[in-house]
């Protein structure tokens, strides 16, 4: 069919108006007013230096503000070596998502094999998926520094990296798990969860414990299947 000057300009405003819908529908995300959870939707772009735990829980803070999440107390789900331990510092609970999915009802609930946390449920503060087993890149490492019972994880020895010989020894345990407090992105390691609860692991498809990583830089975060990303919860 042969378009008039009248029916194409019809048209190509059509195309306007849905793309400024389009754009306008992703900018206007309404975040559930019951929102407590969310995955960092990007990292610090220093590996597992967090800048401590205050850097780690200001990065919460302001990606929640600049996705109008509730104004709650927010912190990482990081354990260190100083007697912080990643379940006594994120409130009592219930915890939602930002679309309102409750992720766990309290503290017990969340370290038992009844919480929600999953690829589906466990989206970013902006309502996005994270990468999981199967996507290109794949960013389902969360750094936790954490057990699965929500304590401190205890050095462990490292399985060599993927290609080694047979019969490798694994490498010494590590100072910490913890990238030096979340201070460090040299050499030093950190326990990780699986988001997606997928993939193999020392201790399984755990969300909270499932392998140490290759190190604390980006690369080796980036080699491990992270991106330096972590939960964060609303404290109060």
């Amino acid at each position: 069919m042969r378009l008039t000057p009248a029916t194409a300009a019809s048209a190509a405003l059509l195309v306007t108006l849905a793309t400024a819908g389009g754009v306008l529908a992703q900018d206007t995300f309404k975040p559930d007013p019951k929102a407590s959870f969310f995955v960092t939707s990007v990292g610090l772009g220093k590996g597992g230096d967090l800048g401590g735990l205050a850097g780690a829980d200001a990065h919460c803070a302001g990606l929640a503000k600049a996705a109008g999440l509730p104004a709650h107390t927010w912190r990482a789900y990081l354990s260190t070596t100083t007697g912080v331990n990643a379940r006594d510092r994120i409130g009592k609970g219930p915890w939602y998502n930002v679309k309102g999915v409750m992720m766990a009802a309290s503290v017990a609930d969340l370290h038992s094999p009844n919480n929600k946390l999953n690829k589906e449920n466990s989206l970013s503060e902006k309502g996005g998926t994270i990468n999981g087993v199967g996507d290109m890149p794949n960013t389902h490492d969360m750094l936790t520094g954490t057990n699965d019972l929500g304590t401190l994880q205890t050095p462990i020895p490292v399985a060599p990296p993927p290609g080694s010989p047979a019969g490798t020894p694994d490498l010494p345990a590590p100072p910490n798990m913890t990238c030096n407090d979340w201070t460090s992105s040299g050499p030093s390691r950190a326990m990780l969860g699986h988001l997606d609860r997928k993939g193999a692991g020392a201790a399984g498809p755990s969300w909270v414990a499932a392998h140490a990583s290759r190190g604390c830089s980006g690369p080796d975060l980036v080699l491990s299947g992270g991106a330096g990303l972590y939960y964060c919860f609303a404290a109060n």
